[in-house]
């Protein structure tokens, strides 16, 4: 695993996930009030169809510079998800537990953690994104679900 993406996950552990739930502290997103808005949000067939396409995109890009590298995707999929797997585990249990969220909520937050790490292992070949942006969020304690209008154009909905 990259020394960059070492960092990006120790990054990620020392924060405190969630942590601004609720709270508009920016301008840019749209804020949603309540995790059933955020749930019904992120499991809507749009935001699914966003997140696998930008992860496609990120992978087409890949092969176009380097077929070589894009080779060890899987591998290194597999090796990512030894380590984000149990962090998104521990990360999102308290949450999970107190507000009674469904398995759908973690396999997002998996998917978001995982493709992140992925984008990070490959910057060399192409330069993070969508999962990049995805990552800022967690960070700054949100929980990024949902994209209003045709994107790129339109605004991030987080929670």
């Amino acid at each position: 695993m990259q020394q960059r993406t070492i960092s990006t996950l120790d990054e990620l552990d020392g924060i405190e996930w969630f942590s601004n739930i609720g709270k508009h502290d920016s301008d840019h997103p749209i804020f949603l009030i309540s995790w059933e808005e955020a749930m019904e949000s992120c499991e809507s067939a749009a935001w699914e169809s966003l997140c696998q396409e930008a992860a496609n995109q990120y992978r087409a890009r890949l092969i176009e510079r380097n077929v070589e590298r894009f080779r060890d995707w899987n591998a290194l999929a597999r090796e990512v998800k030894q380590v984000t797997v149990p962090l998104v585990l521990r990360k999102t249990k308290g949450v999970v537990n107190s507000n009674h969220l469904p398995k759908e909520f973690i396999d997002t937050v998996q998917w978001d953690i995982l493709h992140l790490c992925m984008e990070s292992e490959f910057a060399d070949v192409f330069p993070p994104g969508f999962y990049a942006s995805q990552g800022y969020w967690y960070a700054k304690g949100h929980f990024p679900c949902g994209w209003n209008g045709d994107f790129p154009n339109g605004r991030l909905i987080v929670f």
